[in-house]
C-alpha cells in the first residue's frame, strides 16, 4: 500500500520554489481562507450528534489508511434496514497500474470495516461483518458488495480507539538512536489472530536486508513509466486543489503553495528528468535509510476475504504502534502484482512470507508528528440505497 508521498516532497519543493523565487520569480500568498482538507478529522468526533449510529460510525471509518489515499469506499445505507451497511468499492479509484488485482485496495477497505466496528462499538453497538456475501471477484473487484455491516447491542468499547484521531502513516526518516523495543512488537503482535500471523525484524542484518529490497521494489515502481505517472496523475497541486479533491497524493502547505501558484511545481515537474522527480528520489533515499525496524502480515491463502482481514489487522497495527509512541509507515512496493515487480515480489514472499502470502509491509520506527492526511467528508461516501 504506497503511501501519500505529500510529506516527503514538502520540504524539497519548497525549497526549489523559494530558490526561483529569490532569482526573482513573481508569487501569490495563499489564500487563508481556503478550505481546509484535514477538516473531515475533526467532522468525526462532531458526528456524534447525529440520530444515525451507522453515519456515526462511517464518519471515523472514513479516516482508514488505504492505498495512494485513493478512499476506495462507498457506503450504503439501504432502506428499511436502518441496522445494516453495504460496503462497495468505488471502481473509479482502484490504482490497475500497480494494484492490477484490487488486492491492495481490498486490504484499505478492510481497514476501513475495522475503523467502522471500533466506532460503532464505542457506541455500544456490535458489528456483525459478513465479507463477500455475492462472492469473491476476481480477477478484480466489480459491482458486488465487498461487505455486509450489520449493527446489533452489546458491542465492548475498544481501548485502540482512543487514537483513531492520532493516527498517521508517517511518511519521514525515523529516528536511528532510538531501537524499537521487544516489548514494543509483543503489544503489536497481540492485534493479529490466527491463522493470520505477524511478523517484525529488528535484528540490524535482517534490517538491512529488508530496506535493501524495499528500496530497490521502490526504485522499480518510480522507474517505470506507467506506474510513476499512475501516482502523477493523482497528485493534488495546492491547497485550493486538495480542498476540490482530497483524495491521492496531496502537495500543499506552508513553502509550497508559492510555487504552486507560480507554475514552478506541476504535474510535469514530478517526471523523470525534471526537479520534482530528483527531489522524491533524495526524499525517499534518506527516508527508507532512516528505518530501524520492519512489521509485515501474512495469510495463509490469497483470498479477498483474507485480504480484506489483513486491512483491518493493518488498522489494528497502526492504532497499537500510535498507542506506544511509534510510528509506522507501509512500504509494501515489493508486493504489488505488476510485472516490473515480479523479481521483488517473490523476494518478499520468499524472504517474509514462511509459506504464507506476505499481505503488508511497513516500516517502524520513533517518527515526528505529523498531520493528517486530507479526505472526503464522509457524506460524500454515503449513498443511500
Amino acid at each position: 500500500m504506497p503511501a501519500s508521498r505529500r510529506l516527503l516532497l514538502s520540504a524539497g519543493l519548497a525549497g526549489l520554489a523559494l530558490s526561483r523565487t529569490a532569482r526573482g520569480q513573481v508569487v501569490t500568498s495563499p489564500d487563508p481562507a481556503a478550505p481546509d482538507p484535514s477538516t473531515p478529522w475533526a467532522a468525526a468526533p462532531a458526528a456524534a450528534a447525529h440520530p444515525d449510529p451507522r453515519v456515526r460510525a462511517l464518519a471515523w471509518a472514513v479516516l482508514a489508511p488505504n492505498p495512494h489515499n485513493r478512499q476506495p469506499w462507498i457506503a450504503e445505507l439501504p432502506d428499511g434496514a436502518p441496522d445494516t451497511v453495504v460496503l462497495r468499492c468505488d471502481l473509479d479509484r482502484r490504482l490497475p497500474v500497480t494494484d492490477p488485482f484490487d488486492r491492495q485496495i481490498t486490504i484499505g477497505l478492510g481497514a476501513f470495516v475495522e475503523l467502522f466496528r471500533m466506532a460503532a462499538a464505542q457506541q455500544g453497538f456490535s458489528a456483525v461483518v459478513t465479507p463477500f456475501p455475492e462472492g469473491e471477484p476476481r480477477p478484480r473487484l466489480d459491482g458486488r458488495p465487498v461487505a455486509v455491516i450489520r449493527l446489533a447491542p452489546g458491542g465492548i468499547a475498544d481501548p485502540l480507539f482512543a487514537h483513531a484521531a492520532a493516527r498517521r502513516s508517517v511518511k519521514r526518516p525515523f529516528d536511528m538512536a532510538r531501537p524499537v523495543p521487544e516489548a514494543a512488537l509483543a503489544v503489536l503482535a497481540a492485534t493479529v489472530d490466527a491463522p493470520r500471523r505477524f511478523g517484525a525484524a529488528t535484528d540490524a542484518a535482517r534490517v538491512a536486508a529488508i530496506r535493501d529490497l524495499a528500496w530497490r521494489a521502490w526504485l522499480i515502481e518510480a522507474r517505470d513509466e506507467a506506474a510513476h505517472r499512475e501516482s502523477v496523475e493523482l497528485m493534488r497541486f495546492g491547497r485550493a486543489a486538495v480542498a476540490a479533491q482530497p483524495d491521492g497524493i496531496s502537495i500543499f502547505g506552508p513553502g509550497l503553495e508559492e510555487g504552486v501558484a507560480a507554475g514552478q511545481i506541476t504535474r510535469e515537474a514530478m517526471l523523470p528528468g525534471r526537479p520534482g522527480y530528483d527531489i522524491m528520489i533524495q526524499r525517499y533515499t534518506s527516508m527508507l535509510a532512516a528505518t530501524p525496524a520492519y512489521v509485515w502480515t501474512v495469510t495463509p491463502g490469497n483470498s479477498r476475504a483474507e485480504a480484506l482481514a489483513s486491512g483491518r489487522d493493518w488498522l489494528r497495527i497502526n492504532l497499537a504502534a500510535t498507542a506506544i509512541g511509534l510510528s509506522l509507515h507501509p512500504v509494501s512496493q515489493a508486493l504489488q502484482e505488476f510485472s516490473a515487480m515480479a523479481g521483488p515480489y517473490a523476494e518478499a514472499q520468499a524472504m517474509l512470507g514462511g509459506g504464507g502470502v506476505v499481505q503488508m509491509l511497513g516500516r517502524l520506527g520513533h517518527g515526528p508528528v505529523v498531520p493528517a492526511t486530507p479526505r472526503w467528508a464522509f457524506e460524500t461516501r454515503i449513498r443511500r440505497a
